[in-house]
């Protein structure tokens, strides 16, 4: 007999298929006219289904049913939409990026993160009571990092396709992919530095004995999870020596060298495939998924940074620049499919869990709205824009002006990421009430509601930021982005919506596109303009009158591409 079978399975699939759709509808309004992405409707959307409001969406209900399990499920779900969409970033880098540009990748990796540190954990340290400043350090942490999801819609979306420079635009993407797996370096010096302090000094709560060696002794046994947690003593040199070793070394530079291993190796693999015509498109394109989720696995089992793999991976992967170029020529839109889905599904789910309750919470945290508001806007004045602006000077070739430094400062939003590290950090220290100290209790009482306060309030700012920035700029008559040599892309369909910052070609039915982001290859000039002779690129771009466009001189250009082994793709 057929049943009614409300499972919560069926309910998040129905539930995602409707935001899919109905976003769906007008999403070239909502990206391309309202400038407002993905990631602010669907948080909003899941708040709104979620157990504060309508009570439909809830997952603390979901798996087993059992409480506790949401940390779990926050924290898989968080690995595996940032480390799918950090190899995507990585592989639609032009070929060597990092190489080319290594003193900028160097400056925005260390000093760059080292000030945001500083000034971010200031800032929670003046408006979060009861927080030593190593526990700021560590909250703080969790949101240096700019989220690798929503600086990637910053870097690639419509309003950058017709107002920011392409060379700032490649490295904001490139920052973001990387900065996000260099959050772990500063996340165990704070927890290092707390959890192997000298135990004379510290103030045991309450019922612990005075005695220092009894104090490890019962600090092991007590608050010992399934790693070591809690205070365990031996200073600030001990602190030093598990940084280094197993900060850096283990974390970073095993994850470094698993995701170059797996993309070189992927690069190779691919290359040996092509010329043999081993792997068919549908392969060919879901490659990027596939690396991405075994980088996660292969990362999760060893304990190591496979955010960092994962963008590592993604940009050996397309080393050589065959990757993006193929993939250019196949028309790829299905890593952008997996984005948006990603997206939706991460950001929705994000929705329905944050803690409003802890948001107020004078008594016990000494949490308030109204101190969350003032760290929000500390945040996102001092957060960024201070380090960018002492640095900007210093990589001409991607920062041109202060106008540039601004925008890259102000658009470093706090996302998904942060709420992995946030769930990360839950395994660093004791669970709330169980820690012996009450330095160790604040933090794990306040590192949740901040965070998740942080990332709901940078969401809904920076998502209504861009709209408020394309207003002032057609306010101001600030033009479009031109560019001597646009690319030309092929109609796929007379129904598709046009990129910004781009018209129609009707004699050759195609598109040409100004100030485009992906391109296979990088130099000094505009790689990806189809036209490689001078003379016709700037005839192409002279005549915005399409039926006045020279057809001899275009001709003469598509002779000279077949001359120079060109396909006809961009």
């Amino acid at each position: 007999m057929p049943s009614l079978d409300v499972s919560e399975l069926n309910i998040v699939i129905a539930v995602l298929g409707a935001f899919v759709v109905g976003y769906g509808f007008l999403s070239a309004k909502i990206k391309q006219v309202w400038y407002l992405g993905e990631a602010l409707p669907a948080v909003i959307f899941g708040i709104i289904l979620g157990p504060i409001a309508a009570k439909f969406l809830n997952a603390e209900r979901w798996g087993s049913a059992e409480e506790g399990q949401q940390e779990a499920i926050t924290l898989g779900l968080c690995r595996i939409v940032i480390g799918v969409q950090l190899v995507i970033a990585g592989f639609q880098l032009p070929a060597k990026y990092s190489a080319a540009n290594w003193k900028e990748m160097a400056i925005c990796l260390l000093p760059v993160m080292t000030i945001m540190w500083i000034c971010t954990s200031l800032c929670i340290l003046i408006t979060i009571p009861k927080l030593s400043f190593l526990a700021a350090l560590v909250i703080g942490s969790c949101v240096t990092c700019t989220d690798p999801i929503l600086s990637q819609a910053v870097a690639k979306g419509p309003f950058s396709d017709k107002f920011v420079p392409r060379p700032l635009r490649e490295l904001i993407s490139a920052e973001a992919g990387a900065n996000d797996g260099f959050g772990f370096p500063f996340l165990l010096l704070a927890t290092f530095l707390i959890r192997h302090a000298d135990l004379d000094g510290v103030n045991f709560k309450e019922g612990f004995s005075e005695g220092a060696s009894e104090l490890a002794h019962r600090a092991l046994n007590l608050l010992k999870r399934e790693e070591e947690v809690g205070r365990l003593g031996g200073g600030v040199p001990k602190a030093i020596e598990m940084w280094i070793v197993e900060g850096w070394l283990y974390i970073i530079i095993m994850s470094v060298a698993i995701g170059a291993i797996i993309g070189f190796g992927s690069m190779f693999a691919i290359k040996f495939a092509l010329r043999r015509k081993w792997i068919d498109s549908e392969s060919f394109l879901l490659w990027p998924m596939a690396i991405g989720l075994f980088t996660i696995g292969v990362c999760g089992m060893l304990g190591t940074d496979d955010l960092l793999a994962c963008f590592v991976a993604g940009n050996a992967l397309n080393w050589n620049g065959q990757y993006l170029e193929e993939a250019e020529k196949r028309h790829d839109e299905v890593n952008s499919c997996f984005d948006v889905i990603l997206n939706f599904g991460g950001f929705m789910y994000i929705g329905t869990i944050f803690p409003w309750q802890q948001f107020q919470m004078p008594e016990v945290t000494g949490i308030t709205v109204g101190r969350l508001f003032i760290l929000g806007f500390l945040i996102l004045l001092f957060r960024r824009i201070p380090a960018i602006f002492m640095m900007y000077k210093i990589m001409p070739r991607c920062v041109k002006d202060w106008k540039e430094a601004l925008f890259m400062g102000y658009f470093g939003p706090i996302g998904i990421g942060a709420v992995f590290y946030v769930e990360h950090t839950r395994h660093l220290f004791p669970h709330t009430g169980e820690a012996g100290t009450e330095e160790e209790d604040n933090l794990t009482r306040a590192m949740i509601p901040v965070v998740y306060w942080l990332v709901l309030f940078s969401i809904i700012v920076h998502g209504l930021s861009i709209p408020a920035l394309d207003a002032f700029y057609r306010y101001k008559g600030v033009q479009p982005i031109t560019e001597p040599e646009p690319a030309e892309i092929r109609v796929l369909s007379e129904t598709d919506a046009l990129p910004n910052n781009a018209y129609h070609n009707r004699k050759r039915n195609s598109v040409i596109v100004h100030n485009r982001f992906s391109r296979p290859v990088s130099s000094a000039g505009p790689e990806l303009a189809r036209w490689h002779s001078n003379h016709s690129a700037h005839t192409l771009h002279s005549h915005h009158s399409h039926d006045e466009i020279d057809l001899e001189k275009l001709e003469q250009a598509r002779l000279y591409e077949r001359k120079m082994g060109n396909n006809g793709y961009i």
